[in-house]
């Protein structure tokens, strides 16, 4: 036996040194590499010409990371040496580097009695050490396919870790789950074996034990606001969801029926045009909205504030957007809004004086002002956003800028009735700021939701001192590919999934905004070839899973929409009838996702992945209580049998009863072989759920799924 001091792991510096070699098609200034291990900021690692070739050599983790070469700051292409690419679910091929880490020179095979050591990892903070709902979680990683076995030991006993799904090309997660009451302190150690080789580390009564030991007093378990989960979202793109006044209309307002979106035109969507469309809110049965940005901006988008305390004219008055929101609340439906704090737009008055006067201008740092004169013109004297000489980035570092933001955060949560902020770009801001920000936000209402923009794995700020959640883009990466493109296999989904899931603790990651469609992505119907029966199977699957789903207007009716600004065209309200399938489905789905604690609140675990039948089943589990779901991406009806033993023996016991299908017709029930046999049709769903789950036999049958529709 080893003795290993976890310490001595999560001491060690596992990155390597990578050249990236390119070699470009044609003449060019400048070349740099971006990726997923510097945040795909294209200005972090810049190129060298050594002849034909641009090199440069960095640090980085091994794993797996995707990239691509920037040429002269603007052309993003992929690396014509890669291993190989991958999708990333909204049309953009990456390259895909998989870089070794250290001891992984031979393969990996389980029962050779050999152990990767370098490979064995817990970070003693979330997510591989989590408190939620009065039980400690806690994970540790090994390398795929090299231990038989893995064991937490914890008060004299040794606890059998569970081999999560969702494994990658190099690393698994095992993880273990134990009761404890924050009285007294918490000592661990783990154990790894394979055949007769074990390795123990943190060992309890170790030199070394400190370092696995949870103290109490200053353990700070993460906090979400629990009304998240239970959430369903609509997102509002302002200017096109109803036009409800004509006298705030800008001059160039187009005709919302025949009109085409551009980047700059104007369709008229205000406050009043919300208003009057609440009674189709509730009727659609969502309690939380999403609106873009509303506050003095010079585009119809508004991601160019000018003015931070005054709503934009042509959506309407302070005073109307303050009626709105309580309106909004009294129809049980809450509000988070949109803002910016990243960069402002040209005519922000602070940016106004330093045109103005220059290097005597008492802003001047509050942006980062490049050279004197300082104008507005293609490659600017100051840093703008990507570049952009209308969205001057403002200096977060700055106590005056700060100041102004915070001040301006209350106003509105003081004056409106908000529940929440979405911000925009926000893996551009400081961390520290956002530290700053969310005790300043939490002080006002404890209860708001701190939602960030971030295209990836959001973990770094998620860990309960930022951000409550992210923009979930991961997750709708997954549901692209395997439901709207189908280029992935049913295993592949099911995986990719769950690791998403995995990215932060469980109450994180049942706050996550899951999106499938948004302001900025090609609408998912789009994706999916304007198949109306993915689009309605991908909503299965959004309402279904751990997060808070948000739909984005119109995609409820199966409106269409390619890339920006394609994909935000005018509300369809001709659509809203009766006979529109996807509008019943998505109904039907958003009645039972708010009438259930289990898929507000459930814990997912995949049960069934079928590559050849091209079906994926799992459950949602709560309190004793089970939501089971099954998606078939395949054009044919196939018949399954999901395997529930491993799901807790008390909602096992309650499988033995029949269950209705409610998407469908069919009943079902427990096999003796512990099988849930039950048909899904062409690219549809079923759904069945225990009789304490919030759905069941009660629930009436509005709508059918994909191919068995009537």
């Amino acid at each position: 036996m080893t003795l290993l001091p976890l310490i001595a792991i999560l001491a060690q510096d596992t990155s390597v040194s990578h050249e990236f070699v390119f070699t470009p098609p044609k003449a060019v200034k400048s070349v740099s590499v971006a990726g997923t291990f510097n945040d795909w900021n294209k200005s972090a690692n810049p190129m060298a010409a050594n002849g034909p070739a641009w090199r440069t050599t960095i640090r980085i983790k091994p794993g797996k990371h995707l990239y691509k070469f920037v040429m002269d700051g603007e052309e993003w292409v992929t690396d014509p040496k890669a291993v190989r690419t991958e999708t990333d679910g909204d049309g953009h091929t990456n390259s895909v580097l998989l870089i070794k880490p250290r001891g992984f020179e031979l393969a990996a095979v389980r029962g050779d009695g050999k152990i990767t050591e370098s490979a064995l990892w817990h970070s003693g903070k979330v997510p591989d050490l989590n408190y939620d709902r009065g039980m400690l979680t806690v994970r540790l990683v090994t390398r795929s396919g090299d231990v038989q076995s893995a064991f937490l030991q914890t008060g004299g006993k040794k606890l059998a870790m569970k081999e999560l799904s969702g494994a990658d090309e190099f690393y698994t997660t095992y993880e273990a789950q134990v009761a404890w009451n924050r009285m007294a302190p918490f000592r661990y150690a783990f154990a790894v074996k394979d055949k007769a080789t074990e390795i123990v580390f943190g060992k309890e009564g170790s030199r070394n034990r400190d370092q696995f030991s949870i103290d109490p007093k200053t353990f700070m378990p993460i906090e979400v606001p629990n009304w998240v989960e239970k959430t369903v979202f609509y997102q509002i793109f302002p200017d096109r969801f109803d036009n409800g006044s004509k006298a705030n209309d800008p001059a160039d307002t187009q005709d919302w029926k025949t009109g085409v979106p551009t980047y700059s035109n104007w369709f008229g969507g205000d406050a009043a045009g919300i208003s009057r469309r609440i009674p189709y809110l509730t009727s659609l049965g969502v309690n939380g909205i999403y609106i873009n940005p509303i506050m003095v901006g010079n585009s119809n988008h508004r991601y160019d504030p000018c003015d931070f305390y005054k709503i934009d004219p042509p959506f309407g008055t302070n005073a109307e957007f303050i009626k709105l929101t309580k309106d909004l609340n009294k129809a049980g439906i809450k509000t988070v809004l949109d803002q910016i704090l990243d960069h402002v737009g040209i005519k922000f008055p602070q940016f106004l004086d330093l045109l103005k006067n220059q290097e005597k201008s008492k802003y001047k740092d509050w942006f980062f002002v490049k050279s004197y004169p300082v104008e507005v013109r293609p490659n600017p004297p100051y840093e703008g956003w990507w570049g952009t000489e209308y969205m001057p980035k403002v200096n977060m570092n700055n106590p005056e800028v700060r100041e102004y933001l915070l001040k301006s955060i209350a106003f509105w949560m003081k004056e409106a009735e908000l529940a929440g902020w979405r911000m925009d770009v926000a893996n551009e801001v400081p961390m520290e700021f956002w530290r700053e920000f969310r005790k300043f936000v939490k002080q006002i209402d404890p209860k708001a939701y701190i939602v960030g923009e971030v295209w990836y794995n959001a973990a770094p700020w998620l860990g309960g001192d930022q951000w409550d959640a992210s923009m979930n883009y991961p997750f709708r990466d997954q549901v692209v590919k395997y439901i709207a493109q189908g280029t992935t296999s049913a295993t592949q989904f099911a995986n990719g999934l769950m690791q998403v899931y995995r990215f932060t603790a469980p109450q994180v990651a049942r706050n996550q905004l899951n999106l499938l469609s948004s302001h900025d992505t090609e609408r998912f119907i789009h994706l999916a070839n304007g198949d109306r029966k993915l689009q309605m199977l991908g909503a299965t699957v959004q309402m279904t899973w751990a997060g808070a789903p948000s739909i984005y207007y119109g995609e409820e009716l199966g409106m269409p929409g390619g890339k920006d600004p394609d994909n935000r065209r005018p509300m369809d309200w001709d659509q809203v009838k009766p006979n529109n399938e996807v509008l019943t489905h998505y109904k039907k789905l958003i009645g039972l996702r708010t009438a259930s604690r289990v898929l507000a609140s459930g814990d997912p675990m995949i049960l069934l992945a079928d590559d050849k039948k091209k079906v994926v089943a799992y459950a949602r589990i709560y309190n004793g209580e089970a939501v089971i779901t099954a998606i078939n991406r395949s054009d044919a009806s196939q018949t399954v049998s999901i395997p529930v033993a491993n799901l807790p023996a008390e909602v096992v016991a309650k499988l033995t009863k029949p269950m209705q299908d409610v998407l469908g017709t069919q009943k079902v029930s427990l096999s003796p072989t512990r099988m849930l046999n039950l048909t899904v049709a062409p690219y549809g769903s079923a759904i069945v759920g225990t009789s304490g789950s919030g759905i069941g036999q009660k629930q009436s049958i509005a709508s059918k799924s994909g191919g068995d529709r009537s």
